[in-house]
């Protein structure tokens, strides 16, 4: 469990009234009056669940419960150790409650089906039951009544802490542990705020959350810059992989099972590689093939500079994500999936040259 930080109330208060009249704007109506109104909800993170996914579900199941709303918050799978720094993960559920809920939240993701188990109990559910989606994702295409997709938001835990705002919640509350639910999110998809998806917004929003009592320097501590001796030997296995094309402007790796069993480690600790691959300066595309199975694989796209754009590669293949950072799973052996997604982006290259 993560430390919390200072509540700095006075700057707190102040950064609060001074983002409150934006996030009313921006929120929209019939999404803040279905959460005002529900008093039992699920709240749903898409399969295999990161920091913003998780901060974002958990952040509002506080948010909620501070005007009386009962709330679970589920997901297909357990989340990762590394995402212990988010204070609340110990109120992730795995299975759904007994009780039904009058409303569901799904975060971080455009389709059920994106939520595993739990979204196949979603589709089940009376058709009367509203359904709530919010998400950051530019691939988004819902068609969700109750619906907010904002793709200029960092993190889907930038567009919580707005809600929290626009509903009159307190960010401060507990000692900084809700204010630090939602810094794990936004740490983790801006990278503390390196990525370029940071703005101006995203920044005031990282003030407030800091503000709230949200340690940022220690989240981003450990979430980038501690690692178990088998994650950093995992990177360096599959590091010792990398291969490139397109003239260098591709720089891609590989990760097998037999990866992770070689030195004890477990799907997770991959996460970062793509991140790593991204640094080559000589390349504007990196990506991270990663076996799920022997018939099934997964890959992470990064673009920079003048790079394809990354929903472009990935939504190929059935994925989705943003414009420089994309993924995908793939019903083909990682070698063929390789083969596959390395063409398609020499295509990509060759389109944009021609157009």
């Amino acid at each position: 469990m993560s430390e919390q930080g200072t509540v700095h109330v006075a700057e707190y208060l102040q950064r609060a009234d001074a983002l409150r009249a934006s996030a009313l704007v921006a929120v929209p109506a019939n999404v803040l009056e279905a959460l005002r109104s529900a008093k039992r909800l699920w709240v749903v993170p898409h399969e295999r669940p990161d920091a913003d996914a998780l901060g974002a579900a958990l952040g509002l199941r506080a948010i909620l419960g501070q005007f009386g709303a009962e709330v679970a918050v589920i997901s297909a799978d357990a989340p990762p150790a590394v995402y212990d720094v988010i204070p609340t993960i110990a109120e992730v559920a795995l299975e759904a409650p007994t009780w039904q809920p009058d409303a569901i939240v799904l975060v971080d993701c455009a389709d059920p089906k994106r939520a595993g188990r739990i979204g196949e109990l979603i589709i089940a559910l009376p058709v009367s039951t509203p359904r709530i989606l919010i998400d950051h994702h530019v691939s988004n295409e819902t068609t969700w009544p109750l619906a907010w997709v904002d793709a200029r938001a960092a993190a889907t835990c930038e567009m919580v802490s707005l809600i929290a705002l626009a509903l009159g919640a307190d960010l401060s509350v507990d000692g900084g542990r809700l204010a630090t639910t939602l810094a794990a999110g936004v740490i983790m998809d801006t990278a503390t705020f390196q990525h370029g998806n940071t703005t101006p917004r995203t920044l005031e929003v990282g003030g407030l959350l800091l503000a709230a009592g949200a340690p940022i320097s220690e989240i981003s501590r450990k979430i980038y810059r501690s690692k178990p001796l088998a994650q950093v030997q995992l990177h360096a296995r599959v590091l010792a992989s990398l291969s490139t094309s397109d003239s260098g402007r591709t720089v891609f790796a590989t990760m097998t099972l037999a990866d992770l069993a070689e030195v004890g480690a477990s799907l997770e600790m991959s996460e970062g590689i793509v991140d790593s691959l991204a640094h080559v300066s000589e390349a504007d595309v990196a990506i991270f093939f990663k076996e799920d199975s022997m018939t099934s694989s997964r890959i992470s796209v990064r673009t920079k500079g003048d790079g394809p754009d990354a929903t472009a590669i990935a939504g190929a293949f059935g994925g989705g994500g943003h414009a420089r950072a994309a993924g995908a799973t793939i019903e083909l052996p990682v070698r063929e999936a390789a083969n596959l997604v390395l063409a398609h982006v020499t295509a990509l290259r060759a389109q944009s040259v021609a157009g």
